[in-house]
C-alpha cells in the first residue's frame, strides 16, 4: 500500500542535505546576481536567491523538529566550481547546468514528505526560468530553425548509419576472400537485420518520449485545474525571463490563464517546452529509420547482386566512396563547415572502417584456410 506524503517521515539526512542544497543555492544565485548584464535576469535571480532562503528556513524548521542541531555550512565544491566558472567566463555559462540541476531537485523534493513536497513546483519555476535563461545563450534567434530540419538530419544519418556498416561487413566477407554468394547472402543479412532493429529501437524509443509527454501534459492539466494561481504566477515568472516587464507578465498571464485551453496550450509550451500537436509519431520514425538505413546499407551490396570478381567489388567500393562523400558534403549544410572538408572527413572514417573489417576478414580466412 502506498505511503501518502502526511505519512511519510523526514530523513534527517536528507533533510539536512536539502538545506545545504538550498543555501549554497541561494547563495549561488546572489553571486549570479551580481555579474548578470541584463538587469531584469538579475533581478529574477535574486528573488530566486530570496525564495531558496525560505526553503533553507523550512528545513531548519524540520531539523530543529527533529532535534538536530544545525552544523556551520559550507560551500559544496560544486557549488565553489560553478561560481569559479561564472566569475571567468560569466554567468551565462552555467544557467544549462543549473537548469538540470533544478529539475532533479524538484523530481528530490516532490517524492519526500509533505513539508518538503510543498516546495516542488517553486523549484520546477526555478529550473524552467534557468531553461529560458540557457535557451537564450545557445539559441538567441530561434527563427533560423525549421521543423523539418530535425527528421532531414536523422533521414541521412540513417542512410550513414547503414552505409558504413554494411560496407564494413562486406568488405569484412571479402578480405576473407568468400564466394560472391555468400558475400551477397552477409550484405543483404545484415541489412536486413540492421534496418529491423533501427526501426524497432526507434519505435520503442519514440513510443516512450510520447507517452512521457503525454503525461506531463496530463500532470499540467491537472496543476492547472487544482493551483491555478501557482500556475499563473509560473507563466508571469516565464513571460519575465523573456524580457518582459513583471507589470506586462502579470496581466499577460492573467489574460492567459482565464481560458483553461489556452493556459493548457501556453503552459505546455512554454513550461515544457513541448508542442502538443506535434509530439511525433513513433511509426513514422520507425519506418523512415528502416528506410533510410535500408537505402544506405544497399550501396555496398547493389554490385554483388550481378556476381562476384574483382571489377564488382571495386564497383562497390567506389559507389560507396561517392555515397559518403556525398553524404559528409550534405552534413555541411547543418554544421556550417566546408563541403569538401565535410566530405573527405567522412570518406576517411568510411575508408578506415572498411579496411580494418577487410584486414580483420583476411586475417581470419588465412587462418581458417580459406
Amino acid at each position: 500500500m502506498a505511503t501518502s506524503l502526511q505519512d511519510r517521515k523526514p530523513d534527517p539526512d536528507l533533510v539536512l542535505a536539502n538545506w545545504r542544497g538550498e543555501l549554497d543555492a541561494a547563495d549561488l544565485y546572489r553571486f549570479l546576481a551580481s555579474r548578470e548584464k541584463d538587469s531584469r535576469h538579475a533581478q529574477l535571480l535574486r528573488e530566486m536567491a530570496d525564495m531558496e532562503s525560505g526553503h533553507a528556513r523550512v528545513m531548519e524548521r524540520g531539523l530543529r523538529n527533529l532535534g538536530i542541531k544545525l552544523p556551520p555550512h559550507k560551500l559544496s565544491t560544486q557549488t565553489r566550481i560553478l561560481k569559479w566558472i561564472a566569475r571567468v567566463f560569466g554567468p551565462r555559462m552555467v544557467y544549462p547546468v543549473l537548469h538540470g540541476l533544478e529539475i532533479s531537485g524538484s523530481a528530490d523534493y516532490a517524492a519526500q514528505d509533505e513539508a518538503t513536497a510543498a516546495l516542488a513546483p517553486q523549484e520546477r519555476s526555478h529550473a524552467r526560468v534557468m531553461g529560458e535563461f540557457a535557451e537564450t545563450r545557445i539559441h538567441p534567434e530561434r527563427w533560423h530553425r525549421t521543423g523539418g530540419g530535425g527528421s532531414l538530419r536523422a533521414a541521412v544519418f540513417g542512410v550513414s548509419d547503414g552505409l558504413l556498416s554494411n560496407l564494413s561487413l562486406v568488405m569484412g566477407f571479402a578480405g576473407a576472400a568468400a564466394d560472391g554468394k555468400f558475400i551477397l547472402l552477409a550484405g543483404l543479412s545484415g541489412l536486413l537485420a540492421g534496418a529491423f532493429s533501427m526501426a524497432a529501437g526507434e519505435y520503442v524509443s519514440m513510443r516512450a518520449q510520447t507517452e512521457l509527454f503525454e503525461r506531463q501534459i496530463e500532470l499540467e492539466a491537472a496543476e492547472l485545474e487544482v493551483t491555478p494561481g501557482e500556475e499563473e504566477e509560473e507563466l508571469s515568472l516565464i513571460y519575465r525571463a523573456k524580457g518582459l516587464r513583471k507589470e506586462e507578465a502579470d496581466d499577460l498571464a492573467g489574460r492567459i490563464i482565464k481560458d483553461p485551453d489556452a493556459a493548457l496550450d501556453s503552459l505546455v509550451r512554454e513550461e515544457l517546452g513541448l508542442d502538443p500537436g506535434q509530439l511525433g509519431s513513433p511509426m513514422g520514425a520507425a519506418v523512415s529509420s528502416f528506410v533510410s538505413f535500408a537505402f544506405g546499407a544497399a550501396l555496398p551490396v547493389i554490385p554483388f547482386l550481378f556476381g562476384s570478381n574483382l571489377a564488382l567489388a571495386l564497383t562497390s567500393i567506389v559507389l560507396s566512396a561517392v555515397a559518403l562523400f556525398l553524404i559528409g558534403a550534405f552534413l555541411s549544410i547543418f554544421t556550417g563547415k566546408s563541403m569538401l572538408a565535410s566530405g573527405a572527413r567522412q570518406l576517411a572514417i568510411g575508408a578506415a572502417a572498411a579496411a580494418v573489417t577487410f584486414g580483420v576478414g583476411k586475417l581470419i580466412g588465412a587462418t581458417a584456410g580459406v
